[in-house]
């Protein structure tokens, strides 16, 4: 089965960044200005809610690992989302992957370019900037 991968290194310790990944009230900072608390997982809502994913906790091992399943979406139900994190002296290496997509299509290929931006917002984030989302409510932030 086809996966994304990235990789980034952030200048913060695996226990500060893991919040980040791992509660909804880290996604909303980094990823999507909509995202709601349900029964322990995450709804992100994006372009007024057209698209909507579910997130259910799969793991949470902090600080090293938070894993997400996809319960929705076309191509993303039951594809996973893990954050590993390892220390780097004082800083953490990010290691993403989203598996379990069922084939390569131009949506798989376009959420990869997506993810290298979103993990770039994610370490600005982290690293102390203010929280800007890369999807707002309507669409994408500039």
């Amino acid at each position: 089965m086809p996966e994304l991968i990235h990789s980034v290194e952030i200048a913060i310790p695996p226990k500060a960044l893991f919040p980040f990944v791992s509660l909804p009230s880290g996604l909303a900072k980094w990823w999507a200005e909509d995202v709601t608390e349900v029964g322990g997982g995450a709804e992100l809502g994006f372009f007024d809610r057209s698209t909507v994913y579910r997130l259910r906790g799969l793991t949470l091992a902090p600080p090293a690992t938070a894993a997400w399943l996809c319960e929705s979406g076309k191509e993303w139900a039951l594809t996973r989302l893990i954050f590993h994190m390892a220390a780097k002296g004082s800083a953490t290496e990010l290691r993403f992957t989203h598996e379990g997509w069922r084939e390569v299509t131009p949506y798989f290929i376009a959420c990869n370019t997506t993810w290298g931006a979103l993990l770039h917002r994610l370490k600005h984030v982290a690293e102390g900037g203010p929280p800007r989302p890369f999807f707002t409510r309507s669409g994408v932030s500039p």
